[in-house]
């Protein structure tokens, strides 16, 4: 039989059998933004897939408990219209979660438009143990967070142009020289340096180019979109057309040199520097890593925060 309390089912008192059938027809009769909160002596994880097979992406699940001796997981049923959030949305509200999105080798600004299932299955990782890290990332302190998400898209703009493409213009010509002078060093033993010194010559000219269309065409737009907003006035057409246009290519180099610096991080395993590394080799591999995590923050702030809202500005404006 069933014990009952505030919406809490004890499975271990029922017949195996029944567990699931159970669990399923006590999650039916929750209404939405319910929870049903289950006790087991065992990780119920097959349930979640069982679930999610069944009834689809429409519950939160939540460990409360795990191990060694019970595991408590709550079950919540979505509220119609609310679907998983992106990559992108959740580190938009807080980049604590980006770290987690790292940790797991989850792209959260160029692949930032996945849900976090999304992002799970394609790597095959376990998507239940991800999630619970990023409800445990709700609770690390933090101090002043900087709130990107509540900037006016002109400042934000300001922002990145001061802070990201001046990072860019300052490192990596030093990144381009030092992986020449390690290539040409250490390229005989460790011939994957050959590839890493490509890459970085292909970044630098991708970035050259980049930040200055950016400069030029796409944010002084995004600030005439601004300024009609506050002046209540038309927005004057640009001879791209909408805003669209030079956004999705912006996207589309962002996710080239994503993708390079991504098969570097393979290549170098991880920055991990061989026996014989000398300082210049141990430099160009710090330097890197921190460019990887300048860009990662760069390109979020940009595909999750200035171009959808600059979109959305434009539609507003020419409706």
């Amino acid at each position: 039989m069933e014990v009952t309390l505030e919406n809490i089912l004890n499975v271990t008192l029922l017949e195996p059998r029944q567990k699931h059938p159970t669990i399923f027809v006590r999650f039916d009769e929750l209404m939405e933004g319910e929870s049903l909160t289950i006790h087991n002596d065992h990780d119920p994880k097959p349930l979640y897939y069982q679930l999610l097979g069944e009834r689809g992406n429409i519950f939160e699940w939540e460990y409360l408990e795990q191990g060694p001796d019970w595991w408590k997981v709550k079950i919540s049923k979505r509220v119609l219209g609310e679907g998983d959030e992106t990559l992108g949305q959740l580190a938009a509200k807080d980049l604590r979660k980006a770290k987690v999105f790292k940790k797991y080798g989850l792209d959260f600004c160029c692949g930032g438009k996945k849900t976090v299932k999304q992002a799970c299955t394609e790597k095959g990782l376990d998507v239940t143990m991800v999630k619970q890290e990023l409800q445990q990332a709700d609770t690390i302190p933090v101090s002043r967070p900087i709130p990107y998400d509540e900037w006016s898209l002109d400042f934000l703009a300001d922002y990145i142009v001061n802070m990201h493409h001046s990072y860019v213009r300052k490192n990596l010509p030093d990144i381009k020289s030092y992986s020449e002078k390690v290539m040409r060093v250490h390229g005989t033993r460790h011939p994957e340096l050959l590839r890493i010194h490509q890459l970085v010559e292909e970044i630098n000219t991708e970035l050259t180019a980049h930040l200055l269309k950016e400069e030029k065409v796409l944010f002084p737009y995004i600030r005439e979109i601004v300024a009609a907003k506050n002046l209540a006035q038309p927005l004057h057409p640009a001879h791209f057309g909408t805003v669209q246009n030079p956004i999705h290519m912006m996207e589309m180099e962002h996710e080239v040199v994503g993708k390079n610096l991504d098969e570097i991080r393979k290549l170098s395993n991880n920055y991990l520097l061989p026996g014989d590394a000398c300082a210049t080799f141990s430099l160009l591999y710090r330097m890197l890593d921190e460019f990887e995590d300048d860009l990662h923050l760069h390109i979020h702030l940009e595909n999750n925060i200035l171009f959808p809202k600059a979109l959305e500005a434009e539609k507003h404006l020419n409706k």
